[in-house]
């Protein structure tokens, strides 16, 4: 399934309003892990389907050379890396970006929980290719 620009604006726009959600109730300072499951309660009730840890191939040149788990894969269309630091910084951001491309989505949120105010930022994949 491959969501047109609307469908996945109101996606991620929905999955933002979750963890805004989550973010106003418990605040910074908790591990990551809890933020996931949190965030999985509130997607469940808001009615998004989603997955947790889903482990995803990574390929070089056709090749699978290794797995990777994708905190939150919804819909096969939109990947959520979940942090809880202070500071998201530029590592953080070539990551995600690295695995939206390995993974093949067109878009992706990294989402901070570890800072007093909410950080995300979504990111595109310009090498997305529309047949996996």
């Amino acid at each position: 399934m491959n969501m047109n620009g609307t469908a996945i604006n109101d996606l991620t726009r929905r999955v933002i309003g979750c963890a805004m959600e989550v973010h106003r109730i418990l605040g910074n300072g908790f591990q990551e892990v809890i933020y996931q499951r949190a965030l999985a309660v509130e997607l469940e009730l808001a009615g998004i389907a989603s997955a947790r840890e889903v482990e995803m191939p990574i390929f070089f040149k056709n090749v699978q050379v290794g797995m990777r788990r994708v905190d939150f894969l919804i819909q096969n269309e939109l990947s959520v890396e979940i942090k809880a630091i202070t500071i998201l910084e530029n590592v953080h951001l070539a990551q995600g970006k690295n695995y939206l491309e390995a993974y093949n989505l067109p878009t992706s949120l990294l989402i901070n929980f570890g800072s007093p105010s909410l950080e995300f930022k979504r990111l595109f994949n310009n090498k997305f290719r529309l047949n996996k």
